[in-house]
């Protein structure tokens, strides 16, 4: 560690120290004009397609992405970049089949449309498990940065983690989601911009260039792609097409942190088009990510392997030694400052989303005093932000037992999302599903995805599937046992069935 931080000069500090500064002075800056909670929470509904767009890829591509994408292509190769092929058909079944009931029933938060179509105990279970499962995402969000910085500067993890956590908790308890979406839209651009430099510097230093690159990937096993069935290997083309789309649907369809950002905008058309536009980017800046991990593996077969030589202890330090390494002074600094400040983005997001969805799906509907202003309602989901941003920095320090960062974000996104996503569908498509059918549907979906994990060798890419298909098919076969629901109840709930107002 100390040999490392002699590479982070004063230079770093001082860079590192007024990009970290002028984040939080942007999140802080939206306190003022706060009224109400469709502001904190939803911007005002005042959003472009652009914005909501950028703000989408900023949640999706954030600091775990800028150290867990070129770990990955580093350390197996950059075939998990064949995942984001998946967007093709997940971002339509968003955009046709789940974007138009949350607009137009003017939803806060996701899971309101449960108990229009089934029951508050669902809505009030699927917030639950969303809030579960958020958490240990945003635990995995706190200490990607950390480890880049122990790795880099010599700063110990757990005092990096309780800066992380302060710091965010900060301002986005004082500037709700205005905050969260243009400090969204810095990180982006920046984490591009540095990917792409750090991409191109280390090309430039590998003799023969992309040519020798691709030559070394072939040679090391990284551009293998299995075409085999078999569900126990890791990655193979079904899991990363087939899987991936349900793991996508898990965050683009069901998430509170990705509907959220969709409510803000303007109206629902400009909500679909930032969707197909943030599909137009997501290929080249995965593409980017994941190619810039088989370039530094070329690189240091060149070079040297660090991994191999004990001078990094995982896979996931990679890109923050080369950095620090190989770049001149003044740009570890800000490119460590993007991962810092990116994961600091996504931690905002995250808890602002635990607390929308908190006060709407609990405290609104079980506690709440009919005499209670919006002011009040406003100091109470600024302290649940604070609570929540507080206990993202207690799990912070047990996330690292979850495998690599690409392994743990989706375990975790597969374990709880996954029956998830079978809810809503089962909601949408079949008519005939009823309240219990959906309840002990989501049970099933539950404890099979967590046998799958625990008990089976089956590659982490079918969690997600195997939890929503689970779902459906007990939640349907249950149902079928009830009398069917009044068709005068599911009007615009169900797919096909219009509202009165549509028709």
């Amino acid at each position: 560690m100390a040999q490392l931080s002699t590479h982070f000069s004063w230079l770093d500090y001082a860079i590192f120290g007024g990009y970290l500064l002028l984040t939080v002075g942007i999140g802080m800056w939206f306190t003022k004009g706060q009224r109400d909670l469709n502001e904190y929470f939803l911007a005002g509904r005042s959003m472009g397609s652009a914005v909501v767009a950028m703000t989408m890829l900023a949640a999706l591509f954030s600091g775990i992405s800028f150290l867990a994408a070129p770990s990955e292509g580093y350390a197996h190769g950059p075939i998990f970049f064949l995942a984001n092929l998946a967007f093709l058909l997940a971002t339509p079944i968003t955009i046709l089949v789940f974007l138009p009931f949350y607009y137009k029933a003017k939803f806060f938060t996701a899971y309101q449309y449960l108990e229009a179509r089934f029951s508050v105990h669902l809505r009030t279970l699927a917030s639950a498990s969303f809030v579960i499962r958020v958490l240990l995402w945003l635990a995995a969000a706190t200490y990607a940065p950390a480890l880049a910085l122990e790795q880099v500067t010599g700063l110990p993890l757990w005092f990096t983690i309780l800066c992380t956590g302060a710091l965010t908790t900060l301002y986005t308890t004082c500037g709700g989601m205005r905050a969260v979406i243009w400090t969204d839209v810095m990180q982006l651009v920046v984490l591009f911009g540095g990917q792409l430099a750090i991409a191109w510097v280390a090309l430039t230093q590998v003799p023969g260039g992309l040519g020798r690159v691709l030559e070394l990937g072939q040679q090391g096993g990284r551009l293998t792609l299995s075409l085999s069935p078999d569900p126990t290997v890791r990655l193979t083309l079904w899991g990363l097409i087939i899987g991936a789309t349900f793991m996508h649907l898990v965050q683009m369809a069901t998430d509170q942190v990705s509907v959220q950002r969709y409510l803000s905008a303007t109206s629902l058309k400009a909500a679909q088009r930032g969707l197909w536009l943030k599909l137009l980017f997501t290929l080249p800046v995965t593409a980017t990510f994941y190619g810039t991990g088989l370039i530094l593996f070329a690189f240091y077969q060149t070079h040297g392997d660090p991994l191999a030589a004990g001078k990094i202890q995982k896979a996931d330090q990679i890109l923050p030694y080369f950095v620090v390494t190989e770049l001149p002074r003044g740009f570890p600094g800000l490119f460590i400052a993007a991962i810092y400040a990116a994961s600091m983005s996504t931690i905002s997001a995250g808890i602002n989303s635990l607390t929308s969805a908190s006060l709407v799906d609990f405290y609104q509907r079980l506690w709440r005093r009919p005499d209670l202003s919006e002011q009040n309602q406003l100091r109470i989901a600024r302290w649940l932000t604070f609570g929540y941003g507080t206990a993202v920095v207690v799990l912070a320090f047990l996330v690292n037992r979850l495998g690599t960062l690409l392994e743990a974000t989706n375990k975790v996104i597969g374990l709880i999302g996954g029956p998830m996503v079978g809810l809503f569908l089962l909601g949408i498509l079949v008519r005939r599903a009823t309240a219990r059918g959906a309840l002990i549907g989501w049970i099933a979906g539950l404890l099979t995805t967590l046998y799958v994990c625990f008990g089976t060798k089956i590659s982490f890419l079918w969690y997600s599937m195997t939890g929503c298909l689970t779902t459906m098919a007990v939640g349907y076969v249950v149902s079928l046992l009830e009398p069917a629901p009044d068709p005068a109840s599911l009007r615009g709930l169900v797919f096909g069935q219009q509202t009165r107002e549509d028709e």
